[in-house]
């Protein structure tokens, strides 16, 4: 029988020290565990941060700011963008006021043409650097640089229009918006 017990205690002693061993792992894997997941919720908010400074830095640049709706404002707008397509050469410069017209997206058009593509740019560019000039406003929007046909620049409260001469008869935007009132505008 002392064989027996001998047998027991050892057997009792090796899974005392295999528990107490075990134990022992556990808790030094425990914090190392911890410590890495740690770690690499470190490393993704690194990450994370250095991917957002890098979006700011490669973001295209924020829209110019809005502006008022004051309607001086946007008389005085539309003015300065008529006098940038005269100087240009832009032909037939027509201001349509919008504000009395049902279902007007803005207040004023300032609609002109020219006979190239090359001159619809250029009559674009000089009206959108005439309005920066006095106002240091961009538009909120631009398109048509693409094929150069129709040249659209959007100040929310006043659309500017370059066309080509054809395609300026096509569209007949003043006959399409016969009830504005078209204002008068002499270049200088």
């Amino acid at each position: 029988m002392a064989k027996k017990e001998t047998k027991t205690a050892t057997v009792k002693k090796s899974v005392a020290i295999k528990k107490t061993t075990a134990a022992k792992k556990v808790t030094k894997t425990a914090p190392a565990k911890k410590e890495v997941v740690a770690k690499k919720a470190v490393a993704v908010k690194k990450t994370t941060a250095a991917k957002k400074e890098t979006a700011k830095t490669i973001a295209k640049p924020a829209p110019a700011k809005r502006p008022t709706k004051d309607t001086n404002d946007g008389l005085e707008i539309a003015l300065l963008l008529a006098q940038g397509m005269a100087e240009r050469k832009a032909e037939d410069i027509k201001i349509l006021d919008m504000r009395n017209v049902t279902g007007a997206s803005t207040d004023f058009f300032v609609i002109s043409h020219a006979p190239s593509d090359k001159q619809v740019e250029a009559i674009a560019d000089s009206a959108e650097d005439e309005l920066f000039k006095t106002t240091k406003e961009r538009p909120w929007h631009r398109e048509g640089y693409e094929n150069l046909e129709w040249v659209l620049l959007d100040y929310i409260n006043v659309v500017a229009h370059v066309f080509q001469q054809e395609k300026r008869e096509f569209y007949a935007i003043e006959d399409l918006w016969g009830d504005a009132e078209i204002v008068p505008f002499k270049a200088k």
